[in-house]
């Protein structure tokens, strides 16, 4: 499922083939942010990267964020963590190796 939704959004993004980038520089990534927010440039045919606007980057960096500290809430609201300190805890990560 979660391959079949990561195909689909890949395919809604505005492909740019290195040679095209080659040739119209920066203004083929400007063209293809016009129509969409991101942008995959594919070399040999194969999706290699993907280009956006930085305050569209940022966007999704503080998306990642919100997530990673709603994870942690639900953990604290599980009573999943540990409560120790900094010589506890760094004694308990040198057992795990």
């Amino acid at each position: 499922m979660i391959e079949r939704m990561l195909y689909s959004v890949e395919k809604l993004m505005t492909d740019i083939s290195a040679n095209e980038l080659k040739i119209k520089g920066i203004s083929a990534i400007e063209t293809a942010l016009l129509q969409q927010p991101e942008a995959t440039i594919s070399v040999r045919g194969k999706q290699r990267f993907v280009v956006m606007e930085v305050a569209h980057y940022q966007y999704l960096r503080e998306c990642e964020l919100t997530a990673a500290l709603a994870e942690s809430d639900a953990d604290i609201a599980a009573g999943r963590y540990v409560k120790e300190s900094a010589t506890e805890h760094l004694a308990r990560l040198e057992n795990r190796l």
